[in-house]
């Protein structure tokens, strides 16, 4: 009788387990991509190897991107990225922390896309900021996707841009997140 409690015990403490899994979502493969539009061009890049952890039990959400990661149509756009404006040897990584307001309004059992308003703050060049953000979050077989598009200045984040390209870079930039996730195991 004991066995057979024990066994009951330790499915139910599984079953528990798994379940608790099933609220938290992940990806090591979000998208990132950033555009700030100067009058003499455009300066565009993307992010294909974003870390974002997702719970959907509370809301919690974070991102994490490696600065280097970013890939630009022009190698010099990237070096001078690196190098001369975000300086990530020195700043290596930008990071969202915050929270789905409105996550009793998703449900994340049911396939669709819902509205989601997400508040939190975002580290970019050291320095840290609250944001806010419109976005969607959109539920498939079970496996939710973030997106969202939102803007930021350079220079709330103290990224500065010299004068003799003032023209080129544009200190808004729009933001565009792109995260399908999957269960997180373990």
């Amino acid at each position: 009788m004991h066995t057979k409690n024990f066994v009951l015990a330790g499915l139910l403490v599984m079953t528990g387990i798994f379940a608790a899994a099933q609220d938290k979502f992940f990806t090591k493969n979000g998208r990132i991509s950033f555009v700030s539009k100067g009058n003499i061009e455009t300066i565009q890049a993307n992010h294909k190897s974003v870390t974002c952890v997702l719970d959907s039990k509370t809301g919690n959400v974070q991102f994490s991107v490696l600065m280097r990661g970013f890939e630009f149509r022009k190698a010099l756009m990237q070096e001078h990225f690196n190098e001369n404006y975000l300086e990530s040897d020195k700043f290596p990584r930008s990071e969202f922390k915050g929270q789905i307001v409105n996550n009793s309004a998703i449900d994340y059992t049911k396939d669709g896309t819902y509205d989601a308003k997400v508040k939190g703050t975002l580290t970019i060049h050291g320095v840290t900021r609250d944001v806010e953000a419109d976005g969607k979050i959109t539920v498939s077989g079970g496996k939710p996707k973030a997106s969202t598009t939102f803007g930021i200045l350079l220079s709330d984040y103290n990224i500065s841009i010299p004068s003799l390209v003032k023209e080129n870079i544009n200190n808004n930039v729009t933001i565009t997140v792109d995260c399908p996730m999957e269960p997180l195991k373990g």
